[in-house]
């Protein structure tokens, strides 16, 4: 029911910043549960940041204090601040999006529409 696009991603080096966006097209006009994951080779994909239709967040142990998930409705876009990057912040990172008046979600299986990626990549 939606398209989505991620960008900004890249390679940097460990304590440095990117932002990432991801931009939603629809047909209608739909509310909807949005996040985004990450996932290495050979690893489940796991959920790094939420939110839910009210604004409501919802992040990873492991990113707490250094990311902040955001969006801006009237533009269709979400975004994900990531800060002080670490080695294990390395991996391909999929925004993902559910519709319906939802709060936030960590589980990959609480989502059905998901972007193509991208690569964000940190090295010492």
């Amino acid at each position: 029911q939606v398209q989505l696009v991620e960008s900004g991603g890249g390679s940097v080096q460990t304590g440095g910043s990117l932002q990432l966006a991801c931009s939603a097209s629809t047909d209608t006009y739909l509310y909807y549960r949005m996040g985004w994951f990450r996932q290495v080779p050979g690893k489940e994909r796991e959920g790094v940041a939420g939110i839910g239709t009210d604004g409501t967040t919802l992040l990873a142990d492991s990113v707490k204090g250094r990311f902040t998930i955001s969006k801006d409705s009237a533009k269709n876009t979400l975004y994900l601040q990531m800060n002080s990057l670490k080695l294990e912040d390395t991996a391909m990172y999929y925004c993902a999006a559910r519709v319906g008046h939802l709060g936030p979600s960590l589980f990959s299986s609480s989502y059905n529409d998901w972007g193509q990626g991208t690569q964000v990549s940190v090295s010492s």
